[in-house]
């Protein structure tokens, strides 16, 4: 993990000082696409900022409440999130955009502030992507079968993950079997944070064999 006392916009070059945030109910892992229908001004805004830019928005979970301005439930956002950069953006109908995005780096926030006209922004953090480390031979049956899950959703409806397939990535194997657990919203976020993809893929194996999706 990256230093937390190293000052924003200082040597830093992990350092976000003024990332702005979407949150969601719902986990976004690197390496995931991930699709929006944007309505709100806030949101909009920032949509063409970053388009205009080039630059990402940070995804984070929100932990309790809603982002929508009319609830008075205190808000909490989970503290770690990915950015997602900006593929496609559609114009629907007027005030309406379907934006494509892919998820790219973790990175951790400090103190979530809301401005005034309701956008979310925070000083963050990068997190160093997984290292790239092959599946250990004991989880092999797990690879196979996200390959043959794939393999099964191409077939119906085409595959919700963008190529090339990095079947030899113990971390992309991870990630894309968290995205298609039916697992709550914690688990997920615990996954997505552990720094470990070998970890991360065991104990999807372990969930996989336990629901006899995976011999064991």
């Amino acid at each position: 993990m990256n230093d937390p006392t190293a000052e924003p916009g200082g040597t830093d070059p992990h350092s976000l000082p003024h990332l702005a945030l979407f949150p969601l109910q719902s986990v976004l892992f690197p390496g995931a696409q991930l699709q929006l229908r944007v309505f709100e001004p806030r949101y909009l805004d920032l949509v063409s900022r970053c388009l205009r830019e080039k630059q990402p928005f940070g995804v984070v979970c929100l932990r309790q409440g809603s982002d929508l301005r009319q609830s008075d439930e205190p808000v909490l956002l989970e503290s770690t999130g990915v950015l997602a950069a900006l593929q496609e953006v559609d114009a629907e109908q007027a005030g309406v955009l379907r934006v494509k995005c892919l998820g790219t780096q973790r990175f951790e926030i400090d103190e979530p502030l809301q401005q005034a006209d309701g956008l979310w922004t925070a000083r963050a953090w990068l997190v160093d992507d997984d290292p790239l480390t092959a599946p250990a031979e004991t989880m092999l049956p797990t690879v196979k079968a996200l390959a043959n899950a794939i393999g099964a959703l191409e077939r119906k409806s085409g595959s919700p993950f963008v190529r090339p397939y990095r079947f030899d990535d113990a971390g992309w194997v991870a990630n894309r079997w968290c995205e298609l657990l039916p697992i709550s919203l914690a688990a997920k976020q615990k996954l997505m944070e552990l720094e470990d993809p070998q970890m991360r893929l065991r104990l999807v194996d372990e969930y996989l064999r336990g629901k006899g999706v995976v011999p064991t």
